[in-house]
């Protein structure tokens, strides 16, 4: 059996070094009052991270399987500047700020057509398994290289 490309689950991609990856607002994303719960905004970002490393070719999964170690969120700044509702379609843009050796800043925005919901400043640290620093793999740093702001 093969798998049709609209079967796969939905991806990123780069523009220029921007992250953009889509998102779609459902029921179970809302609160009370019909806009999304303060936390998925969180969870939203996450996932664009995630697939952001994905398609950038840094594959966490092996990294995590070898014990090599794993990426955690060190820090995070949120502002939330408008509510977003059920059935919106938005979009993170996830731009790489900053890279140490064993931490990278992410910038983070999750926009409505060109309007600003929230945005977010995100520390991720490589870390090994029992929860000490680590440096980036050589590759990874590369990867992270290329989507750094040009001087």
């Amino acid at each position: 059996m093969t798998v049709d490309a609209l079967d796969l689950p939905t991806a990123g991609r780069f523009v220029g070094r921007v992250h953009r990856f889509p998102v779609r607002v459902y029921f179970e994303d809302t609160d009370f009052s019909g806009v999304v719960y303060h936390a998925n905004y969180l969870r939203y970002m996450e996932r664009a991270r995630s697939d952001m490393l994905r398609v950038a070719g840094i594959d966490q999964r092996d990294a995590f399987a070898t014990g090599a170690g794993v990426y955690a969120v060190a820090d995070l700044t949120i502002q939330y500047r408008r509510p977003a509702r059920f059935d919106d379609a938005l979009q993170i843009h996830s731009t790489v700020e900053v890279l140490r050796a064993a931490a990278c800043i992410i910038d983070q925005r999750i926009l409505r057509g060109d309007e600003l919901i929230a945005q977010a400043r995100v520390t991720a640290a490589f870390i090994t398994p029992d929860g000490r620093p680590r440096r980036q793999p050589a590759d990874w740093v590369d990867a992270f290289t290329r989507l750094l702001p040009t001087p």
